[in-house]
């Protein structure tokens, strides 16, 4: 995309984010003193539950001195892992945050006890870089972890090791109760009040800083949950992981006879229906908007909560979402613009992308977001990693950084330092519509993050009909008034996942088959397309990112152009 249209957009934005971060000292500056400053933890009195399920086999690699987060390993050749440099910042991030401590109580053994509270003493002794597990999320995740695996970390410590791990708890909660003075983004913002009413609900001595942390955690879930059930971010994994929190925090306060907020009950009831839009029967999520791989065990647990026969909502005005559901079939849209700048750092442009899945097969897929990798994250963030269409090889959205003169440049890392990669510009006008009829389930939408460059609005219709087990689709690229009308090239893209294999091809129809033994017909006709099948990658797989396959639909759009497309089961699974 052009830089002129989005100099000023960022430029803009410094601004605001300069004044934001100038109000945030200002707010310390003039303060009150800090709440936990007059106090200190003198005790425990609960331990939360961790809904996060363990890996008892994973206390034997950590034995081992192998620690492998966020798809790197580290082997630590019985070092300390905080003596070596992270292989990735997300790594990092996953070590200082100490969730992994749940793999070694679930092991339950006199060693496995001892491997935590020594880790947990090399922390506390100073080892490791304190920039990297300084972060208010990182720092909220610890804190979290300290208190919900103090059983494994206390038992059998003498006496000099657990008033270390009290004063640790109190300089986290300390420094995280600063951090919200600030200006936090909004996501930290809230990581950091779901921590701290931990810590006022398990710790002694600490319990003015209660009453401060759910006025604050109550009102950023007013303000961030939607009416619908969606997080702000539009990101899937952030709700999911909220609700991992959420759900233990809300039986923390009943265990202390305090009631819980009325905007932690309304955002629980919330959020579930929401999750089971997103779901596909393999268990997993949609891969949208900062999605990669599911752990199914965490989805699985977490839906238990909402009743297992519960049905998922089909219609999410708020967040952007639709789901189209018949018999085997079930088809996710992504029909939402970008979310608000400050939630959007792992937001993907990726409207008008959808998923299908039969049965628990996925069928067609977005790449979906790795656990690591800047560059790969961004690559997977791109609209050409969905299945979508794509004008001239561009995205729909700018991402935050990049191209641009040196003074464009210097603020793009300025403001990337401190937002991360945000969505700079994207969609502005995105409409969907659905309908339901006897026979079929239709969703209609359309985009304009084309428009403003290349004079493009991508319009996208999906009718699903439950009889024939056939998904219709078509996309349509109509003229309009702005950007440059010269002829465009546009791509269709629609990932396979790594399961389905193309086993037969001619020039309009391609023949797709399942492990579970049904065979698809994608067939596509308008405009003068060519059918092609591409390499692609799957970022979101459990075991690391694998090579697959895209349909391509090649078109060049001058005028108005439209496309029909469809995926239709010729046998049902075999047995």
């Amino acid at each position: 995309m052009r830089w002129g249209p989005d100099r000023w957009r960022l430029y803009r934005l410094v601004g605001r984010e300069v004044a934001r971060t100038m109000r945030g000292a200002s707010a310390r500056l003039t303060s009150s003193p800090d709440i936990l400053a007059r106090v200190r933890v003198t005790g425990l009195v609960i331990a939360p539950q961790d809904l996060r399920t363990s890996d008892a086999t994973f206390a034997d690699d950590i034995y081992s001195g192998l620690f492998v987060f966020a798809g790197r390993s580290l082997a630590v050749s019985g070092r300390s892992p905080f003596d070596y440099t992270p292989p990735s910042p997300e790594w990092a991030e996953v070590l200082y945050g100490f969730g992994w401590l749940r793999h070694l109580r679930a092991a339950d053994t006199a060693l496995a006890r001892a491997n935590a509270r020594a880790f947990v003493a090399d922390f506390m002794a100073g080892r490791g870089d304190p920039t990297l597990a300084r972060p208010t999320p990182v720092a909220a995740r610890r804190l979290i972890s300290f208190l919900s695996q103090s059983p494994l970390v206390l038992e059998g410590a003498d006496r000099n090791f657990y008033q270390g791990f009290l004063k640790i708890l109190a300089k986290s909660a300390r420094e995280l109760e600063r951090d919200l003075r600030w200006g936090l983004p909004p996501q930290w913002r809230l990581s950091a009040a779901v921590a701290l009413c931990y810590a006022g609900l398990c710790c002694e001595g600490i319990e003015p800083i209660l009453r401060r942390a759910t006025r604050i955690l109550s009102r950023e879930l007013d303000r961030q949950i939607m009416a619908d059930g969606g997080h702000r971010s539009r990101d899937p994994r952030f709700a999911m992981e909220l609700m991992l929190d959420l759900l233990p925090l809300r039986q923390s306060y009943l265990s202390r006879s305090v009631d819980p907020p009325e905007a932690l009950l309304r955002a629980i009831d919330r959020m579930l229906p929401l999750l089971r839009l997103l779901r596909h029967a393999d268990a997993s999520l949609s891969h949208f908007n900062g999605m990669g791989a599911t752990a199914a065990d965490h989805l699985a647990t977490l839906l238990i909560y909402d009743g297992a026969m519960a049905q998922p909502m089909s219609h999410a005005p708020n967040s952007g979402y639709e789901r189209l559901e018949s018999g085997r079939i079930v088809v996710v849209a992504d029909v939402g613009a970008p979310p608000p700048l400050p939630f959007s750092r792992n937001a993907g442009a990726g409207c008008l992308s959808f998923e299908m899945s039969s049965g628990p097969q996925r069928i067609v897929v977005n790449c979906g977001l790795p656990a690591s990798g800047a560059e790969l994250r961004r690559l997977a963030r791109s609209t050409a990693a969905h299945s979508t269409a794509t004008v001239a090889n561009t995205s729909s959205c700018r991402l935050l950084g990049g191209g641009g003169w040196w003074g464009e440049r210097l603020a793009a890392d300025w403001l990337s330092r401190h937002l991360g990669p945000v969505v700079l510009r994207g969609p502005s006008d995105v409409k969907a519509e659905r309908t339901e009829t006897a026979d079929a389930l239709v969703v209609a939408a359309r985009h304009d993050g084309y428009a403003e460059d290349f004079g493009i609005v991508h319009e996208r219709r999906w009718q699903l009909v439950g009889s024939t087990g056939r998904l219709d689709g078509q996309d349509a690229f109509v003229r309009t008034g702005k950007g440059r009308h010269k002829p465009q090239d546009v791509a269709i893209r629609f990932h396979l996942h790594p399961a389905i294999v193309v086993c037969g091809e001619t020039t309009d129809d391609l023949t797709l088959s399942s492990p579970l033994g049904e065979v698809w017909a994608f067939r596509a006709e308008g405009a003068a397309i060519a059918i092609a099948i591409e390499e692609s990658v799957y970022f979101a797989g459990l075991s690391g990112a694998r090579r697959t396959d895209q349909i391509v639909l090649h078109l060049r759009v001058e005028d108005t152009t439209q496309v029909s497309w469809s995926f239709a089961r010729r046998m049902n699974p075999s047995g």
